[in-house]
């Protein structure tokens, strides 16, 4: 982004007084959760802290874990070594994939479109950190228990984002489990819904000589 773009953004999400995922007023994250929806095609959208955390909450989502074997196509080392870390084991043999991945950067961002419109595995994972604003990731999915799944996996305590306030139980036949700090940052969300709404912007020249 330009930097007076940069510069409007963060002055928007600073004098909100909203800069922490658990505030019930935020508007920055669910606002990139619509744009990914949209231009991915998915029904759902979890936005996480870092690529690896979007590895584990599209395969928890999923409710694969420890002891677990699963496929996915080109894998990278780091993320290969994220797997074994959590007890999973990836196979050579063909299959349908657990998920499938996508890493954007400024001069990619504008074929998420094209690229996720293609991808068939129930998870996919959206690398938002070569945005170049802070390690940033997204899970999407159509499947809403994946969703489920994976949203509560990103909070510590005994409720989700959406009902931490409440103190109620909005998915009584989900099981816990272990619950990590995976929130992403509503100021770094901010301006990655910025780099890629310019990303679909048509290119603008001068008058032709």
């Amino acid at each position: 982004m330009e930097l007076f773009d940069t510069a409007t953004v963060l002055t928007r999400v600073m004098t909100s007084g909203v800069v922490m995922s658990i505030e019930k007023s935020d508007r920055e994250l669910p606002g990139l959760e619509r744009l990914l929806t949209k231009r991915t095609g998915r029904a759902h959208a979890v936005l996480v802290n870092s690529r690896s955390a979007a590895v584990h909450a599209a395969l928890a989502g999923q409710g694969i874990g420890h002891g677990d074997t699963v496929s996915v196509p080109e894998l990278s080392p780091k993320d290969a070594a994220f797997l074994a870390w959590l007890g999973v084991e990836v196979t050579d043999e063909p299959g349908p994939a657990a998920f499938e991945h996508i890493a954007l950067d400024a001069g990619r961002a504008h074929l998420l479109d094209e690229q996720a419109r293609t991808l068939r595995a129930p998870a996919l994972v959206v690398d938002l950190t070569g945005l170049g604003f802070g390690p940033a990731a997204a899970v999407l999915t159509d499947d809403r228990t994946v969703w489920a799944r994976a949203e509560r996996l990103k909070i510590f305590g005994a409720y989700d984002l959406r009902t931490m306030w409440t103190q109620e139980e909005s998915e009584t036949d989900l099981i816990p489990g272990v619950q990590f700090n995976y929130r992403l940052s509503p100021l770094v969300a901010a301006c990655a819904r910025m780099a890629l709404s310019q990303a679909v912007r048509p290119l603008t020249t001068g008058a032709p000589s």
